[in-house]
C-alpha cells in the first residue's frame, strides 16, 4: 500500500532503538525524511546511518534529552516545519507505590506527559496552517489497564491521554490527527530490564521470566518493533485521516476487554 506519505518529514523522538527505532525504519521505507533523535550520539548516528542507506532518505540526527527544554529546542532547530511528530520516551523506572515521593512523580510527568505536550504545542500550529499534519504519541498498555509495578508510569501516561483526547477534537478540523499508539510488551531493551526484575525478584532465569510472560499473551510471543513501526506509519499516512483521538492497543490480546 501506498501510504501517499513520501517526500514528507517527520520527527522520531528517541529512536535509535526499540520502538522508536521501528517508526523510524517504517517511516523512511515509506519515503519520509527524518529527524531521528536519541540522548545517546553513537547509536543515534548508527541508526541514522543504517536507514539513510537501506531507504534513500534525508535523516538528520540530534544527540539530546527531549525531555528537557534544551534537547527539545536542538530538536525542533533541525526540522522547521514537520509533517509528522512521533513522541516517545524512555518509561520511569518499576516499583511499588510505597518507594515513590514527588520528585519521582516530577520525573516521569516531565518525561512522559509534558515534553510530549510541548512537542505539540511547538508543531501542531504549523500543521495547522499547512492544512496537514500527524502525531502519534507512544504510551501504553497500562493506560487502559494500569501495571501495579508500572504506577509512575500509569499516572504520566494517563495524563497525556487525557489531554490527547481533548485537543485532538480542537484541531481535526484543520487536517490534523493526534492518536496514541499502546505498547504492550514488544521485543525491546525495555522488555528485557522488566524481565530481569522479574527474574531476580523470583529467582528464576531471564528465558524463564521472558517464558512466564509469554505465557500471559494471547498470541503467544512479545510483538516486534516492525510490526509496531509499520502500524505507526499507516496512523500517519495519508490513508489515516478520520482516526482522530484513539488510542490503539498493540499487545497481542494481553488486555481483555470488550471495549
Amino acid at each position: 500500500m501506498d501510504l501517499g506519505i513520501s517526500g514528507k518529514w517527520a520527527i522520531v523522538c528517541a529512536s535509535s532503538k526499540g520502538l522508536g527505532r521501528g517508526c523510524a525504519e517504517a517511516l523512511a521505507e515509506a519515503g519520509v525524511n527524518l529527524v531521528m533523535n536519541a540522548r545517546s550520539e553513537g547509536p543515534l548516528n548508527e541508526a541514522a546511518d543504517a536507514i539513510r542507506s537501506a531507504h534513500g532518505v534525508e535523516v538528520t540526527a540530534v544527540a539530546s534529552d527531549v525531555t528537557t527544554p534544551e534537547g527539545r529546542e536542538a530538536i525542533l532547530a533541525a526540522c522547521g516545519a514537520p509533517d509528522i511528530l512521533v513522541n516517545n520516551a524512555g518509561g520511569p523506572p518499576p516499583g511499588m507505590w510505597t518507594d515513590w515521593d514527588r520528585e519521582d512523580f516530577i520525573k516521569a510527568l516531565d518525561g512522559n506527559m509534558l515534553a510530549p505536550i510541548a512537542m505539540i504545542k511547538a508543531t501542531v500550529p504549523g500543521m495547522m496552517d499547512r492544512g496537514w499534519g500527524r502525531v502519534v504519541n507512544i504510551t501504553s498498555q497500562s493506560v487502559k489497564s494500569p501495571i501495579p509495578v508500572l504506577g509512575l508510569s500509569n499516572s504520566a501516561r494517563a495524563g497525556l491521554t487525557g489531554y490527547v483526547a481533548g485537543t485532538s477534537r480542537q484541531v481535526a478540523g484543520k487536517g490534523v490527527t493526534i492518536n496514541n499508539l499502546l505498547p504492550g510488551i514488544h521485543a525491546t531493551d525495555r522488555a528485557v530490564s522488566l524481565d530481569t526484575g522479574v527474574a531476580e525478584r523470583e529467582g528464576i532465569t531471564l528465558d524463564e521470566a521472558r517464558t512466564k510472560r509469554e505465557a500471559t499473551i494471547p498470541v503467544g510471543r512479545y510483538g516486534t518493533a516492525s510490526e509496531f513501526g509499520h502500524t505507526c506509519a499507516f496512523l500517519c499516512s495519508q490513508h489515516a485521516g478520520f482516526i482522530v483521538g484513539q488510542n490503539l492497543l498493540l499487545d497481542g490480546g494481553a488486555v481483555n476487554s470488550t471495549l
